[in-house]
């Protein structure tokens, strides 16, 4: 009996219909069934251990368990006449089967992503997770959407203060909804559901949903799972939020939808979370403790993207290259001792389970795909070991780039930061990193005006600007964080004017430094992958990004293809083209295109990238 009833109620599709005429119970192991009238007379069945209150809504039963019957405590029908009845319902009629592509969207979906390219992979993991759920069609304005998806910043307060901005646009559209159809400014079926996603949805939770009724649905960065959940929440008058922050999630089985899907280039997640704690940052506290992805796993996101076209991807963490597998084979680490870090830097955080680090993922997929260029951002400089450095200057096809985030170039500063490391050893891993790859291209982080920072700090920061040399950077002033360790111990004290004053120097100081870097490459051929038009000169110019990520321009017209010596042709997207760089500017360099060539072939002829840029 337990069997055919698990059959029935299996079954893909076939509604259980249990027909009683009083309030009855059925009993089976691990669930009880209560049946209850509704308004209108009509059973509904809900289960006690999973909701301690009748539901207002029929429950839908969708538990892949198997149920053994032990008694009916009643004197009425018996779970052998329901079997019997569900099952002539069952063989009576079959429902046409939808193909997957006739089933209609349940909504129509408009999102905005703020804040770094973790963020962007995380809308695609949303994406995913809502298409299994049937809200397949997304559109490109909010005025058309009947869920409206806003994936939010908490790093700096400028971040946030644009979200209320545009949630407070997205409020009039729900508010306003019948005049805005009526006007045809809106054209969406429904007042549409605000959901805040990200890290301003983790640090604002009871702030944004008691903002006057302007956010439907708040979700944190590790619940995105829970999302259609929350969202049939809301059509029951509830409010939906989920920010609970977990030790396991990785969406490592997750496939994400590419938001720019004919794009050359894609972001793969590979971990999430932070152990740093550094005492500016808000990452730990919106985004949990570090987690990573197995190994096989990106792999086979990677091996997907190949199949697509994608020709360079982007690996992603909050501290990418602390990657640490352990969900194959992993030794402890014995007391007192920590995995290798680089020479001179420490950490708070201890690990305990040693897997596969982030030289071995890069290794695996380096030498997988090797016509596939890869990068990864953003790492801390503690985790440079010495076989991530020769792992990069061995493998063409691991960029020569980069990001040795800074922050300050103040050893008193860079205590008070809780970095792990002093102005000296910074310095010192700089000299090492361009020793062991030649030609690499730095990049970083740098923040102004933190808690206690002096005239003479600053300094130290604009002279390790200079001695560095950076390709790029990122340079914000500091925006005091609510949870993080500086809001608990230290005092915003730096005042406004002078943060200002203290970032024009330092961008003016980089700025200087950064042109003798680009200049450095006029005369010198660069592989440069193609990404589209230069939107300044769309029908005659291409532009694509050099293995440093220098931004390059060439003219576009016929020039050979080596893998095929009697061809000539025009460049495309998704090309790797040879370009003799001809002169620079700060952002950008000019050349001239040679030939259409292969990844693997640039580099085949030479030991190592030196050679090339020689």
């Amino acid at each position: 009996m337990a069997s055919s009833f698990s059959s029935i109620i299996h079954h893909p599709h076939t509604a259980l219909r249990l027909k009683l005429h009083r309030p009855s119970s059925l009993h089976f192991r691990n669930f009880t069934f209560n049946f209850h009238y509704n308004h209108k007379h009509k059973p509904i069945a809900y289960f006690p251990h999973l909701h301690p209150n009748p539901p207002l809504r029929p429950f839908t039963f969708n538990h892949a368990t198997n149920f053994s019957y032990l008694s009916n405590k009643s004197d009425g029908p018996t779970l052998r006449h329901f079997i019997a009845q569900s099952t002539i319902t069952a063989s009576e009629s079959q429902p046409h089967i939808v193909p997957k592509t006739e089933v209609p969207s349940k909504g129509r979906i408009f999102h905005e992503t703020y804040g770094c390219q973790m963020n962007v992979n995380d809308m695609e993991i949303v994406l995913s997770v809502m298409k299994n759920a049937g809200y397949s069609e997304v559109v490109s304005v909010p005025e058309n959407a009947d869920i409206i998806f806003i994936n939010t910043c908490a790093i700096r307060e400028n971040a946030e203060q644009k979200v209320w901005q545009r949630l407070n646009y997205f409020w009039f559209l729900k508010r306003e909804w019948k005049s805005n159809v009526a006007t045809g400014r809106s054209q969406s079926m429904r007042p549409p559901k605000v959901v805040v996603l990200g890290c301003m949805a983790e640090r604002l939770k009871e702030k944004i949903l008691d903002s006057d009724k302007m956010v439907d649905v708040v979700c944190g960065p590790d619940a995105y799972r829970d999302l259609p959940r929350l969202l049939e929440e809301v059509d029951y008058g509830q409010k939906g939020i989920n920010t609970l922050l977990s030790l396991e999630e990785t969406y490592a089985d997750i496939n994400p939808v590419r938001i720019s899907k004919n794009s050359i280039s894609a972001f793969v997640s590979v971990m999430r979370g932070c152990n740093n704690m550094c005492s500016f940052c808000i990452v730990p506290f919106t985004r949990g403790r570090e987690r990573s992805r197995p190994v096989e796993s990106i792999v086979r996101e990677v091996a997907e993207l190949w199949k697509e076209g994608v020709k360079e991807v982007t690996l992603l963490g909050q501290n990418v290259n602390s990657y640490n597998d352990t969900s194959g084979v992993e030794k402890e680490v014995e007391p007192g001792s920590n995995w290798k870090l680089s020479e001179g830097f420490s950490s708070i955080s201890k690990v305990k389970n040693m897997g596969l680090r982030f030289s071995d993922l890069l290794d695996r997929l380096s030498s997988e795909f090797p016509e596939m260029r890869f990068r990864f951002t953003s790492p801390h400089p503690k985790d440079f070991p010495d076989e991530l450095l020769y792992l990069m200057r061995e493998r063409h096809n691991v960029c020569n780039l980069i990001h040795l985030p800074a922050q300050t170039g103040s050893s008193a500063v860079l205590e008070r930061m809780r970095r792990g490391y002093t102005r000296e050893a910074y310095l010192d891993l700089v000299q090492k990193i361009r020793r062991t790859v030649p030609d690499v291209a730095l990049s970083s982080d740098f923040i102004c005006g933190f808690c206690g920072e002096t005239e003479e700090d600053h300094e130290d920061t604009l002279t390790l600007v200079k001695a560095v040399g950076y390709d790029m950077a990122y340079m914000f002033a500091y925006s005091m964080r609510e949870k993080t360790h500086a809001h608990r111990n230290y005092v915003d004290d730096v005042p406004e004017e002078i943060k200002q004053r203290r970032l024009t120097e330092l961008i003016e100081t980089f700025r200087n430094s950064t042109g003798k870097c680009y200049d450095s490459q006029i005369g010198t051929i660069q592989l440069v992958l193609v990404e589209g038009p230069n939107r300044r000169a769309p029908d005659t110019e291409l532009m694509g990004k050099s293995d440093k990520g220098h931004r390059v321009l060439f003219v576009s017209q016929p020039i050979p293809d080596r893998e095929d010596v009697n061809t000539k042709r025009n460049p495309v997207v998704g090309d790797y083209v040879e370009v003799r760089i001809s002169r620079s500017t700060r952002a950008s360099l000019f050349g001239e295109a040679l030939a259409i060539t292969k990844l693997s072939s640039f580099y085949s002829n030479n030991l190592d990238k030196e050679a090339v840029a020689a």
